[in-house]
Parts: C-alpha cells; sequence; structure tokens
C-alpha cells in the first residue's frame, strides 16, 4: 500500500510553523513498509481542501490529513473527508463529552461552536485524543470507482498528533501490511560527501535489500542503510554486513554507527559508559557544542559547565589564558584552543576540557587568517589534541560544522 500525507493549514504555507507532522508520519509509515510517494500542504481554503482529497485518494490507497478539526468554520476537513465518500456527518457523544471534560481541565467556558468537534463521517472510527479537544477518525471505504481507500484524520498540533499516531493509527494499519522496515545509520567525519560516496559506489549501484542512501550535513556523512523483511530481526540480519562493510572501507576511526546519526549522541554516550566528566569553552561556536551535548538524556553526569568565552578578555578573566598568548598568537590559533581547553578543564574540575575558537565571518577574515580558519582541541589526560579546520560556507555552517569537529574529536580522543 502506499500512502499520501495532507497537511491543512495557512499557517503552514506562509512559513509561521514548520511542518513537522510530515516527516513524523513518513517515519512511522515507513517503518511498518508503507510508502508515502506524495506529501501535500494545502492552506485552509474549502474548495482546495476538497480538491487536495481528490488528487490525493486518486493516486494513493491512504490519505493522512493533519489539521482542520478545530471548531471555527475554516476547520472543514471531516466534512471534506465524509463529501469525498459520499457520507453523512453524524454526532457523538462521546466525543462532546470529551470536548467537555478537557475545558473542565483548562477550566474555561465551552464555546458552543465546539459542538462541531462532535461530529465525524458516518461509519468512522474516533481516536480519543488525551491531549487536545480535538478527537481524529479513521475511515475505511469504497471509492465511485469502488476501490478501497483509507482516510485518517488527525488534529495539527504535533504533541496531539503523534500520540495518537503511535498508540491508534500505526496499530491500525499494520494489519494492511506483512512487512517490517527498519534502518542504522552510519556517521562518517573526515571524508566528505562525494568522497565517501565514491569509496562505496559499488555498493550503492549494486543495493537491492538493504538500500544504502548518504546524506550530508555540516561536518559529517550519515549512511542510512535500510532493510524489508518480515521481522525486525531479519532486517538487523540483513544490515549487519553491509554496515561492517561501510565502517572498514571508511576506517573505524571515521566511520560509527548510531542510530540518531548525531556525533553528540555517541559522545554523550561514551562519557557515560566511562564515567567521565567534560567541560566545554566556546569562542566562534557560542553554546552550540554546549547545547548539542546538553540534548542527550542522562548527560548531567558527566557535562560539568560551558563557558562562552567571546572576547579576549573573557578568555583571560575567565579560563585564565595567558594574555601573551594571545597578543602573540592571536585569539584563533592553536595555542590558545589549547589554553582554553585546558582552562576550561582545570576551572571546571572535568576530566576533559574542550575549546573552540575560528573566525565564522562573513567580515574579520585576513589573508593568513581567512573567514572559515577554526581550532578546535581536547585536553584529556595531561595531553592535547588540536584539529585546524578550513571551513567554508556561511556564518552557521562554519559554526555547525566546528561544532561537529570538537564533538568528533572528544569520541576519538576517548577511543584511541
Amino acid at each position: 500500500m502506499n500512502a499520501e500525507i495532507l497537511c491543512i493549514g495557512s499557517e503552514l504555507l506562509h512559513g509561521d510553523i514548520l511542518n513537522t507532522n510530515a516527516p513524523y508520519i513518513s517515519k512511522k509509515l515507513a517503518e511498518i513498509a508503507i510508502d508515502v510517494h506524495y506529501q501535500t500542504v494545502v492552506g485552509d481554503n474549502p474548495d482546495r481542501i476538497r480538491n487536495a482529497f481528490e488528487i490525493g485518494f486518486a493516486r494513493a490507497d491512504i490519505v493522512i490529513c493533519t489539521g482542520g478539526l478545530g471548531p471555527t468554520q475554516d476547520d472543514i476537513t471531516k466534512e471534506a473527508l465524509a463529501e469525498f465518500f459520499g457520507l453523512e456527518m453524524v454526532y457523538d457523544e462521546e466525543s462532546y463529552q470529551h470536548v467537555i471534560e478537557m475545558y473542565k481541565r483548562f477550566r474555561r467556558n465551552i464555546p458552543k461552536n465546539n459542538l462541531r468537534q462532535a461530529y465525524f463521517p458516518e461509519g468512522s472510527i474516533i481516536l480519543n485524543n488525551p491531549n487536545g479537544t480535538a478527537n481524529g477518525c479513521i475511515y475505511r471505504g469504497r471509492n465511485r470507482d469502488g476501490k478501497y481507500k483509507i482516510g485518517i484524520l488527525l488534529p495539527g498540533p504535533p504533541k496531539e498528533m503523534e500520540p495518537l499516531m503511535d498508540s491508534a493509527v500505526i496499530p491500525y494499519l499494520k494489519q494492511f501490511s506483512n512487512w517490517v522496515v527498519y534502518g542504522e545509520k552510519i556517521v562518517v567525519v573526515n571524508i566528505g560527501e562525494s568522497a565517501a560516496e565514491e569509496m562505496v559506489i559499488d555498493l550503492i549501484k549494486e543495493q537491492t535489500n538493504p538500500t544504502i542512501a548518504p546524506f550530508a550535513s555540516a561536518g559529517k556523512v550519515v549512511f542510512r542503510i535500510t532493510a524489508k523483511a518480515e521481522s525486525k530481526e531479519k532486517c538487523i540480519e540483513l544490515i549487519k554486513p553491509v554496515k561492517e562493510e561501510l565502517i572498514n572501507r571508511f576506517g573505524k576511526d571515521n566511520a560509527y554507527a548510531i542510530d540518531s546519526g548525531k556525533v553528540e549522541d555517541k559522545v554523550a554516550q561514551l562519557l557515560l559508559e566511562k564515567n567521565l566528566t567534560i567541560a566545554v569553552a566556546e569562542s566562534l561556536t557560542g553554546g552550540l557544542v554546549a547545547s548539542r551535548l546538553i540534548s542527550y538524556p542522562g548527560i548531567s553526569k558527566s557535562f560539568l559547565e560551558g563557558f562562552i568565552t567571546y572576547s579576549n578578555e573573557s578568555k583571560v578573566r575567565t579560563l585564565n589564558v595567558n594574555r601573551d598568548t594571545i597578543e602573540k598568537y592571536g585569539a584563533v590559533s592553536e595555542e590558545t584552543a589549547k589554553e582554553m581547553a585546558y582552562g576550561a578543564a582545570m576551572v571546571a574540575g572535568a576530566d576533559i576540557g574542550v575549546s573552540t575558537t575560528g573566525i565564522a565571518g562573513p567580515s574579520g577574515g585576513s589573508e593568513k587568517k581567512p573567514v572559515g580558519l577554526v581550532y578546535v582541541c581536547v585536553y584529556y589526560n595531561g595531553k592535547y589534541k588540536v584539529k585546524e579546520i578550513h571551513a567554508t560556507g556561511v556564518r552557521e555552517t562554519i559554526r555547525e560544522r566546528a561544532a561537529t569537529a570538537v564533538i568528533d574529536l572528544v569520541r576519538s580522543c576517548i577511543e584511541n
């Protein structure tokens, strides 16, 4: 079976809200081997919403729609679905009581127009929404040509949509799929996207099951290995030799497996496993390194402190960097990076000290020290490991690449 994701809301079209629903739904459907061929976003316009349903059901077996389940007159998603299948809208008392209970929880009086949220296409399976007033629904029926189609309506807010997708929609759809799709990720560092692909191009050209798909971001390339089989265990069995071959080709110091595809998650796991503590001193990255490490649950056992020492004076005052070092070599230098990393470890009392310093641009560069010059350093076990980077791109790309580089340098120091 294949599906189309239809996201409704003018705020999505205008760019006021990022559409996180579509990728979330796509990933969940992929896990049960339901392919997504199209994703559509349409504004709060009745004619365009009806047309979107017509187009969606013409090219997909399933249309999963988010948004348009509210109480206002422009919330017509349920009516549009009913119209497509030629159904009446019917009142559901339990859904109305649900709305009442939710308003009691909010300690607010219920407006009369919220009664609209208790009406659904006749014959629908109603999905109770514990996080909002708008219940969702599933309807399976024949279209005008007699073919079975499935329409699924979910609330727009992600905090309401995601639990319903997990607890109700996926269990319902599993009956229509006998396959499992499962993927694992390999992170590759120190090798560019083109060079990395060239190293495994024979595997990519010959792939059948599993498949290999590379995608790049600042400072790393992620290879997703995806298998399709009758069980997750069988998928893992299919993936294992491919994963081992990729790591062997890229080298163990440049490639490693991590489910999230995030370098910082690998480092956080190592820190926690080995009971190591870390402190971070950042200049050009301005907190990116700390933020990425802190995003890992439980990292408080290892992450002691973060310092944003952007000015020269702050490096001297906070980290005890020698003023003469800055005057002689400059703030953007290997020498300053070393003293920053050492200072972070000493001030915080950490096992590992990390530092970043560089020129993110667009101005501030010179012939000797151009925009994109970055030094990152890790101090660990009385030794320094420094990496000089010559990054290209806009300011944010340079900062992201610097953060990725120093986080991966921590991994390298711990493992080696």
